[in-house]
């Protein structure tokens, strides 16, 4: 009962930190920003292009150099992807995003790291996942502060 009680005690907790964290400045960036970018109708022309485009990407990958349109669908896939990543609504999105994502992966090293140092917290960030901790396969000698042995 008591580790019962325990657990319900953290749940509340977690649900209580969810909602600081869903009225942080970082996620009401975000979620203005997405709002912003999914009203643009340039940026979602945009985006419906960059989809066409890479079902045609995806379909000369295959055949790679041999297809006779691979220099012009790569050279239209760049000029789009530039074309995306400098429009307004949807760099400020990708920037939230990222800042958003920056966020919670400090929050989970943070958990993680307040229960045990030897938690490996997956960020997809290589950064921050080989600052975390090395596997002793870092070449340095144990020089970065990882174990080698």
């Amino acid at each position: 009962m008591l580790a019962t009680m325990e657990a319900v005690s953290v749940l509340d907790r977690v649900d209580s930190f969810t909602n600081i964290l869903i009225q942080s400045e970082c996620a009401i960036a975000y979620r203005e920003a997405k709002t912003q970018m999914d009203n643009d109708p340039e940026a979602q022309k945009l985006i419906r292009s960059f989809q066409d485009l890479k079902e045609r990407y995806e379909e000369v990958q295959r055949f790679g150099h041999y297809h006779p349109d691979y220099k012009t669908v790569m050279k239209q896939m760049r000029d789009l992807k530039r074309e995306l990543d400098t429009h307004p609504s949807i760099a400020r999105y990708k920037q939230c995003e990222d800042n958003l994502q920056s966020l919670l992966t400090e929050i989970a090293q943070a958990i993680g790291g307040a229960v045990s140092e030897q938690i490996k917290i997956p960020t997809g960030n290589p950064f921050f996942d080989n600052a975390s901790s090395c596997s002793g396969g870092c070449g340095s000698g144990g020089s970065c502060g990882c174990k080698t042995s």
